[in-house]
């Protein structure tokens, strides 16, 4: 059975989409979430399914100015919050399966089934060759394997390839 692996955060939040949109003349002005004043400008923000103005969507710790930062924004406690200010107060941290090291909440992450790693530790873990994208490995004892030490392995120890299942890294 492949599985699916793929880059993510090592923790997840609810996010929502930023649009950006060019108000339209003939369009009476919307009302901003943010400071309660009609939205004159040029363009404005829709998130949450609320207008702002572009200086109104504001992260609530560091006051960035979420339609410069990307088109997400994260909610909790309701709170609006920039993604490294979400995963710094509500991110969840944990220890990588291949060195054992704190990964930060923040911090771009490589999953196998349970097991989480850092970027650099996603490796076979007997000739520490690097995975790409498309690249085969296997999982053993929750060892990571590249396709050549896990079918030598095969040969010494006698280990029945059923018991493992090939995995497939997809973008």
């Amino acid at each position: 059975m492949e599985q699916k692996i793929s880059n993510s955060f090592y923790a997840q939040g609810q996010t929502e989409c930023i649009q950006m949109l060019s108000v339209q003349p003939d369009n009476k002005p919307k009302g901003c979430a943010g400071c309660n004043r009609k939205i004159k400008d040029r363009y404005l923000l829709k998130a949450l399914d609320k207008y702002w103005h572009e200086d109104c969507l504001k992260c609530a710790c560091c006051d960035c100015r979420l339609g410069e930062v990307g088109s997400t924004l994260y909610t909790k406690a309701n709170l609006i919050l920039c993604r490294r200010d979400y995963l710094r107060l509500f991110g969840v941290t944990g220890n990588c399966a291949a060195c054992s090291k704190l990964i930060p909440a923040f911090e771009m992450v490589m999953r196998a089934k349970d097991n989480v790693y850092h970027l650099d530790c996603f490796a076979c873990q007997l000739c520490n060759q690097r995975f790409c994208v498309g690249d085969k490995f296997f999982l053993k004892n929750n060892m990571i394997l590249c396709q050549t030490d896990y079918e030598e392995g095969l040969m010494k120890e006698g280990y029945a390839p059923q018991v493992l299942n090939a995995n497939l890294l997809k973008p």
